[in-house]
């Protein structure tokens, strides 16, 4: 499947205090910490919560082991959020496996997998119209409650938008609120305060809009549900518009290819795009762990050209590569534990460089 500006196609997106959001956000916030500290720290953090309690596990090489507090990150973190109640936290944190670290340490992959990325020319940020709207109404819905502009907004939410031969069909909305709130008053607020504001006089005519179908949703957050790192991998990525390689981000640190592969794929795509390579431009690759160099690359545009030769020649995929191209040792990845990890012009993988021409 390739994507195309007219698919039929439906995205989603969630708010930062979406449960499975607030363990991605805090696995990051551990990472980040152990990267200010030590920028070749080694790291695999996963989080998982719900009820009342959280759990952090994973496996950290690090010079600054014993330095990094987890469990005040953690409460940190889902205090920033907006959540006031408080959680029951636990740790088990231990060194990266000897056998994995051998291959890592000679400059190969963490992991073996295929990692995916893509690009379009159809919006500034070089992502299908529809994943970046869904985030953006995702974003607004916390935007209007941290700012006061929509009080009885409570943390929890989701937002999905469908096109249906390119054009927006379908706006949905779930977001939790106080109980006070009616439900007449709800769904007007929204669609006046977060719905309306992002589309053009055309798609307010013709769209459907869905608010809170379900009619209430107060409990939301670990109350409701549990969450776990890496569960919302489509909303991080392409909206499953484009295919995943099955390994999440978040709580990695750029050893492991499944972040820093992605990225570069990312990056690659845009590029490619950028210089007039493709309209849209799908880039993949593929690792065995302790290999520097990739299993595979290849690079096609809408038309089925095949792109690879010009990666080959003006892209290093080897992990060590990526990270010094990417500066993927700066403490950089909580900003990309909400909303995406694509499409946000301070990250470096986004920025735009020059292609040599191929010949």
């Amino acid at each position: 499947m390739f994507y195309k500006h007219n698919d039929n196609y439906t995205v989603e997106s969630v708010t930062s205090g979406h449960p499975d959001k607030i363990c991605d956000q805090i696995s990051d916030a551990i990472l980040d910490a152990y990267l200010k500290l030590d920028p070749r720290s080694r790291v695999a953090v996963e989080t998982f919560g719900g009820h009342g309690r959280l759990t952090i596990g994973g496996e950290v090489t690090s010079s600054a082991n014993g330095k990094v507090d987890y469990i005040k990150i953690a409460q940190d973190v889902y205090k920033n959020i907006g959540y006031e109640d408080d959680l029951e936290i636990t740790a088990r944190i231990v060194a990266q496996s000897p056998e994995i670290a051998m291959g890592v340490d000679t400059g190969g992959a963490g992991d073996q997998g295929i990692m995916y990325g893509f690009a379009t020319d159809e919006t500034p940020e070089f992502l299908p119209k529809g994943v970046v709207l869904a985030h953006k109404l995702a974003k607004s819905l916390e935007e209007a409650r941290k700012s006061g502009k929509i009080k009885w907004l409570r943390p929890d939410g989701k937002t999905q938008v469908t096109y249906v031969g390119g054009k927006l069909h379908t706006v949905l909305v779930s977001a939790q609120h106080s109980p006070e709130i009616s439900e007449e008053d709800l769904k007007k607020e929204i669609k006046e305060k977060i719905i309306f504001p992002l589309l053009s006089k055309e798609e307010k005519k013709n769209v459907k809009i869905l608010v809170n179908p379900t009619g209430q949703f107060v409990h939301g957050g670990f109350e409701a549900d549990t969450g776990l790192t890496g569960r919302k991998i489509m909303v991080d990525t392409y909206g499953g518009i484009i295919p995943h390689g099955g390994g999440c981000f978040s709580g990695k640190d750029a050893t492991k290819v499944d972040r820093s592969g992605a990225y570069m794929a990312r990056f690659v795509a845009k590029n490619l795009v950028a210089a007039g390579y493709g309209k849209d431009v799908l880039v993949s690759v593929a690792y065995a762990i302790g290999m520097a160099e990739p299993l595979m690359i290849e690079a096609i545009n809408e038309e089925g050209e095949d792109l690879s030769e010009i990666v080959k020649k003006n892209f290093d995929f080897s992990p060590h590569a990526i990270i010094k191209r990417l500066h993927l040792n700066d403490p950089i990845f909580s900003q990309t534990s909400a909303y995406g990890h694509f499409g946000k012009e301070n990250l470096p993988w986004e920025k735009i460089e020059k292609i040599n021409p191929h010949t």
